[in-house]
């Protein structure tokens, strides 16, 4: 079991998870749960969300969290004061100028950087001191290429949002996971049928030998949860990829 600095691990604290049905989300809750922690879980489809929580013996709430005022009212309801958020997000929106959505853009601002600020806001009066946001980001915006001056865009300003969140939110702490790829459900969704091909060049190219799993992210996230000296930090965690 995890522990943190005073050896409680997550022993008799709260931890939220936005988007906790699926994947990066489910994991975290799941092994919160293992570390002691009350668990609320949040997401969008209420049948699986329902699934999950009996599960776990967690509680759940059903919306939309880029609905900002559905976001306010959730958090406005919360019986107690929290002590940790991990917020998890939609893949990366991908295009080229010539066939580029600003409308779908736009939509992926609000969840990499408008969601993270109205969580930001929110934690203020809901999350207790030495508490912790942790938000998912990606490492793959890093290069430079055809069809990722938006997610190059927000791959930059994550970081640069989180450091500062730390400074404004203390003694709140706020921390961001830049993921390589992950094996999740939303991962086999954008890849469809090229999936399994994807997972053998990992499995035969990374440094690590094997494809970063959910639970791999989830790790990290409760440790970014005990750990109470690390603030304004962006922790990569892709197997090596970005080496190769």
């Amino acid at each position: 079991m995890m522990t943190s600095a005073d050896g409680r691990g997550l022993s008799g604290q709260t931890v939220v998870v936005i988007g906790g049905s699926l994947g990066i989300g489910l994991s975290t809750a799941r092994l919160a749960r293992t570390e002691g922690a009350s668990v609320i879980i949040t997401a969008r489809n209420e049948e699986r969300l329902q699934r999950v929580g009996k599960e776990l013996g967690a509680d759940t709430a059903a919306f939309d969290a880029t609905d900002f005022d559905e976001l306010r009212m959730f958090f406005e309801a919360l019986p107690t004061p929290i002590d940790h958020v991990l917020v998890t997000g939609p893949g990366p929106y991908y295009a080229l100028l010539q066939d580029f959505d600003f409308d779908e853009a736009r939509r992926d601002i609000e969840s990499h950087l408008f969601l993270p600020l109205h969580l930001a806001r929110l934690a203020i009066d809901r999350v207790r001191p030495g508490g912790s946001l942790t938000f998912i980001g990606g490492t793959g915006g890093r290069r430079t290429a055809p069809g990722l001056v938006l997610i190059g865009a927000l791959t930059a300003a994550m970081p640069a949002m989180t450091r500062n969140l730390a400074v404004e939110l203390a003694p709140i702490r706020a921390n961001l996971i830049a993921a390589g790829f992950v094996d999740t459900p939303l991962s086999a969704a954008l890849l469809g049928d090229q999936l399994e091909a994807r997972r053998e060049e990992l499995r035969t190219t990374l440094p690590i030998g094997r494809v970063v799993s959910p639970d791999d992210i989830a790790t990290l996230a409760v440790h970014l949860m005990t750990n109470t000296a690390i603030t304004g930090a962006t922790l990569d965690i892709d197997g090596g990829q970005q080496l190769i």
